[in-house]
């Protein structure tokens, strides 16, 4: 860079002196002089051109792989963070981050910074040459370039905040873009097409009405800028026609630093438009500069998030868990000041079965959310073999549990990599087993590549039943002492569920199992119910003893019924 532009600010140098010489020499001589002249401009360039392309071919390696460390580094921390950021950001904004603002980011370093480093350097070579050329002439830009450097101070205080906004509402039309498309089914059986097309519609002026906003006051700096240093270019082709007639009557000897030829004057304009012409550049990419700080502000904000508390110090594993649960006086609020669950104390043991029943909003979900430590406890105890679940390690307490929820989750790959996602070591035949046990087996085997048939995202290309049924599956498969069931069967109809309880029994077998279940019917034979309302235990006991009581749990029992 340094050296392209520095025999790029050989070129005005060249034709000043290729003017110099029409004045000084006649006839074959000037025509000589001229062309030896332009032969070393044409060369100067060519020179510039090659070394350009060379530094611009660099340029784009180099973004390439700040943005490749960029968007690893992102995606690793959001690996890292608990799982109340993501309930509490929409997908798509994330993914906003990870595709739009670091694309942006990348825009600016592959053009942006690669225009304002030669900038800099035209700058201060064409500001050296001057001083060379004519010093008093450069007082011009004394005057000149800090109005310029004002103007663009002012406005780029105004433009952040807008290209800040902008990211945003991009961000939050992604958010409702990708909630929308993912819930196309429910949108069309309830009509709501031209309600959501409207929502879209408002939420995308407010995008576009940002988008103007940053782009028109961005664009304003570019012309204000221009017409300052235009007017510049006009006083020193004014002051230096002055001093070359001065010169000219007075003597190159008798004026001294004063002294301009013709061949000064000329390379001089030239070298202050030299001089100029990145300022104007400068303040027309000030936009691209300024949405490139607002997505790199959006970009680092994610980065800065807190990861998921990191294990206590002296945290350990345990070998072997046993699975006897045990929960005391938890409390728990998702916002402060508002307590989901209250006071809470059970006590699961080994191969028990725990069932949570109670109204929607009562806490069932919440306390496998603490059982699992996605969310901590605000006080109280929560013991796992006699150990407080906080002076393990989450990866040893998280390998514990084997979980089947209601929301399946399935990537895009092969059948038999979405069931051995527990176990990636499992064999073919333990994989076959375990989805004959889950009633599922015949089926795989219809499709056109059986387990190696390939999933589409999230598995649409199947039914949610056979979507729930292959999460049952990959649940068989690890060697885990807990279970945890969150309506694990609610996809599934009454008589598949029915088929696969032998296989839902086998895999309880021996396990401390915690069930979330609405189909009461289910959990009949639970060793244990805890009846929950409000975040609190009201009853507890197993299904004849609830039923016997006549209190809430026989009133849901019977609801059924009604």
């Amino acid at each position: 860079m340094v050296v392209s532009n520095s025999i790029a600010l050989l070129g005005p140098r060249i034709s000043g002196k290729a003017v110099g010489a029409v004045a000084e020499y006649q006839g074959s001589e000037m025509l000589s002089m001229v062309f030896r002249y332009c032969m070393e401009l044409v060369g100067v360039y060519l020179f510039t051109v090659v070394l350009s392309y060379i530094l611009a071919v660099m340029m784009i390696h180099i973004s390439q792989k700040v943005v490749y460390s960029m968007r690893k580094e992102v995606f690793n921390h959001l690996m890292e963070l608990p799982i109340s950021y993501f309930d509490t950001h929409a997908t798509g904004e994330i993914i906003s981050h990870i595709s739009y603002d670091i694309d942006t980011v990348n825009a600016s370093l592959s053009n942006d910074l690669l225009q304002v480093c030669a900038s800099v350097i035209t700058v201060v070579g064409s500001l050296i040459m001057m001083i060379a050329i004519s010093p008093p002439l450069v007082l011009i830009f004394a005057v000149t370039v800090p109005i310029s450097l004002l103007v663009t101070r002012f406005k780029s205080k105004k433009i952040r905040p807008l290209y800040r906004e902008r990211s945003g509402t991009l961000g939050d039309l992604n958010g409702y873009a990708e909630e929308m498309l993912s819930g196309q089914k429910t949108i069309k059986v309830y009509n709501k097409e031209k309600i959501v097309a409207g929502k879209f519609d408002k939420k995308n002026i407010k995008a576009s009405d940002a988008y103007y906003k940053a782009e028109y006051h961005g664009i304003i700096m570019g012309p204000l800028v221009g017409f300052i240093n235009n007017m510049s270019i006009s006083l020193v082709v004014m002051f230096g026609g002055i001093l070359y007639m001065f010169t000219l009557n007075k003597g190159a000897a008798a004026v001294g630093i004063f002294a301009l030829g013709l061949e000064g004057i000329t390379a001089f304009v030239q070298y202050s438009r030299k001089f100029s012409g990145p300022i104007n550049e400068f303040a027309n990419i000030m936009n691209d500069i300024q949405s490139a700080f607002a997505a790199s502000e959006r970009v680092f904000t994610l980065i800065d998030e807190k990861p998921e508390i990191i294990d206590t110090e002296g945290a350990y594993n345990i070998d072997r868990v046993e699975g006897n649960v045990e929960l005391s006086h938890v409390n728990f609020a998702y916002v402060p000041g508002k307590t989901i669950i209250k006071d809470l104390s059970l006590k699961a043991e080994k191969g028990k079965i725990i069932a949570i029943v109670g109204p929607t909003g009562a806490g069932k979900t919440t306390i496998i959310n603490l059982l699992m430590r996605f969310y901590d406890i605000d006080s109280g105890q929560i013991f796992v073999d006699g150990h407080e679940i906080r002076s393990l390690t989450r990866s040893c307490l998280r390998k514990s549990y084997i979980m089947v929820l209601q929301d399946t989750w399935l990537f895009n790959g092969t059948i038999f990599d979405n069931i051995t996602y527990g176990k990636e070591n499992a064999t073919m035949d333990e994989v076959v087993a375990a989805a004959q046990a889950a009633k599922i087996h015949n089926f795989i085997e219809r499709l056109p590549n059986g387990y190696n048939t390939v999933l589409s995202d999230d598995g649409i290309n199947i039914s949610k039943g056979q979507k729930q049924l292959i999460t049952i599956v990959r649940a068989m498969l690890p060697d885990a002492s807990m279970l945890i069931l969150d309506e694990a069967t609610s996809n599934v109809d009454s008589r598949t569920e029915m088929k696969i309880q032998s296989a839902m029994y086998k895999l309880m077998e021996g396990k401390t199992c915690f069930v979330i279940a609405h189909r009461l019917s289910t959990i009949q034979n639970a060793d244990l119910i805890l009846v929950v309302k409000d975040g609190n235990v009201i009853e507890q006991g197993n299904h004849e003893q609830l039923i016997a009581m006549k209190g809430f749990y026989s009133s849901l029992y019977n609801s059924q019924f009604d």
